[in-house]
């Protein structure tokens, strides 16, 4: 008598059960690993803005004056690259546009991402945030507001 080989169909479904059971562990870790590295990446960004701001006001005694709206970073090219900056990033981890508000005086600025969803959230008492989609704001060389601890 002749014995067959191969797998039968309840082996089958047990490792297809694994696997999936081993995805559905694994993708939404993948995601938020995702989600928190385009955080630090737009903190990075904004951060090394923000330095090519202060070098710009240290020789000019003022920030440039761009707008008092909220205005895409892409705007201060023209006063900071290549003097302050090599190459000014635009774009945060979203690869949305970076955001800047100012004083007519130039006294003062805000640099922020949306975060994840896109839209401008309430920023209020700053601090601390647990979502991807919370704003990450710097005003004046310290952040207002940025991700920490577990994010959502």
């Amino acid at each position: 008598m002749r014995r067959q080989k191969g797998f039968t169909l309840i082996e089958l479904l047990i490792v297809v059960a694994i696997i999936g059971i081993i995805a559905a562990i694994a993708i939404p870790n993948l995601l938020n690993a995702i989600n928190r590295g385009r955080q630090r990446r737009s903190m990075a960004d904004i951060r090394s803005i923000a330095t090519a701001l202060e070098a710009y006001s240290v020789d000019f005694n003022y920030y440039p004056k761009v707008s008092l709206t909220d205005v895409a970073v892409s705007n201060l090219v023209t006063y900071l690259e290549p003097t302050y900056i090599k190459k000014l990033p635009t774009n945060d981890g979203w690869n949305r546009d970076i955001l800047v508000i100012n004083d007519a005086n130039g006294t003062s600025y805000t640099l922020y991402s949306r975060g994840r969803n896109g839209t401008k959230e309430t920023w209020g008492t700053g601090g601390a945030k647990t979502s991807f989609d919370d704003d990450i704001v710097m005003a004046n060389g310290q952040f207002f507001q940025w991700p920490e601890g577990q994010q959502i």
